[in-house]
């Protein structure tokens, strides 16, 4: 669950508000400003078919500090050709005109349709309102700004002391279908008031989302527009460049537990979702291996209905260890656990295994598939959930 209360971070606005971008009397339209000397970096989207505002983003990112992120739901401006790349240009243009700052100050972001763009005449006209309503506690209003499906609102927040100073992390994000690692359909901003060296902040935002963001599925679908960026407004405490210093070390702590509160909640609230599936593997020969085999595990649909039926069919597991990606693979050391209810030993069903015991598991909301490989150190996790008759609805209607 993500919080009901939250944390200010000190050189960080928002504002949503309801600019009529697609349907009306919702907010879609959300502005992120951010003060002079703020650094950010980011990750996006790995799928090819790249959104025209990831394209925007990204080039701007490389050219010069950002200033403002604006985000809009309704329509992904994906898919969209020249035409979407100019608008999103032109939206751009628009906002640093009424900002004073440059143009590749400001960052693109789009969620929703694929395939069409967005009309202009919303952002002439919401722009300035978002500017006027610029605050420093909107990160409520901002988390339901960015809202396509999903049906609560995302924030985290921590707050920690560093050598005497306050330091202050809050995030929000969006996503609940169209789901996979590297990346997914989710928007992810979280912003702390640390000061941090930009080169630091470039290598934190990659592994901090491979430690979160890029650890849920909900259905296997990379989408075209995702994107997750890191603030670090420079308020507060002195700069921290060392990554293996004290200060570093416990300001990554805390970031990452945003990241994951955050990418936790993306699953928690996923389409249809009835079950939050915690995936880990153990004893494989390196921790990519591991991470293949449990994103196989966590993308498999026989898997996920199985979850959904609370039906202990733990074949479907077997199968999906079996067809993973790895070259290594040695079945008669593999075993297999539904949180405490070991199912496979040693390859094969586990002598103690009842059909009660792994139903009275698979009947849990919260739910941990636990897969040792039984050939080396290595690692993984992913977090996932069940398939249900919803999701199937939710993403059949969905322009419609």
């Amino acid at each position: 669950m993500t919080q009901t209360q939250w944390f200010p971070v000190a050189g960080v606005k928002l504002a949503a508000i309801e600019a009529g971008i697609k349907k009306a009397n919702r907010k879609d339209l959300v502005v992120i400003e951010v003060a002079e000397g703020s650094r950010v970096a980011g990750v996006f989207t790995t799928n090819r078919f790249q959104a025209a505002p990831v394209r925007v983003a990204r080039r701007n990112l490389a050219e010069t500090a950002p200033r403002y992120l604006m985000i809009n739901t309704g329509y992904a401006n994906a898919g969209t050709g020249d035409k979407g790349f100019a608008y999103c240009e032109e939206t751009c243009l628009l906002l640093s005109e009424l900002a004073h700052c440059p143009p590749a100050a400001v960052l693109p972001f789009s969620t929703g349709v694929i395939g069409q763009a967005f009309p202009m005449k919303p952002f002439e006209d919401g722009l300035p309102l978002a500017l006027d309503a610029l605050d420093e506690h909107g990160w409520g209003r901002a988390a339901e700004g960015i809202m396509t499906t999903d049906t609560v609102p995302k924030v985290a927040s921590r707050r920690i002391e560093l050598d005497g100073d306050t330091i202050t992390i809050t995030g929000i994000a969006k996503g609940a279908g169209m789901i996979k690692p590297n990346m997914a359909t989710m928007l992810g901003f979280i912003a702390t008031d640390a000061k941090v060296a930009q080169p630091l902040l470039n290598q934190w935002v990659k592994s901090l989302a491979d430690r979160s963001f890029n650890r849920i599925t909900v259905d296997g679908d990379t989408s075209t527009n995702d994107a997750c960026m890191l603030i670090a407004s420079g308020q507060a405490g002195e700069e921290i460049s060392d990554a293996d210093g004290r200060p570093a070390a416990l300001l990554h702590q805390a970031l990452e537990a945003v990241f994951v509160d955050l990418a936790q909640a993306l699953i928690r609230d996923a389409e249809g979702a009835t079950k939050f599936v915690s995936i880990e593997v153990s004893g494989a020969d390196s921790d990519q291996d591991a991470q293949a085999v449990a994103e196989t595990i966590g993308h498999s649909p026989l898997v996920k209905t199985a979850l959904f039926a609370s039906d202990p069919n733990w074949g479907r597991i077997l199968a999906a260890v079996g067809r993973a990606p790895i070259e290594h693979l040695e079945v008669e050391k593999v075993s297999v656990w539904l949180d405490d209810v070991q199912i496979v030993a040693e390859g094969g069903v586990a002598d103690s295994y009842t059909e009660e015991q792994g139903a009275r598991v698979m009947a849990r909301p919260d739910i941990t598939i636990r897969v040792d490989l039984g050939t080396g150190d290595g690692r993984g996790q992913v977090w996932t959930c069940d398939f249900s008759y919803d999701y199937v609805k939710i993403n059949a209607e969905y322009r419609t």
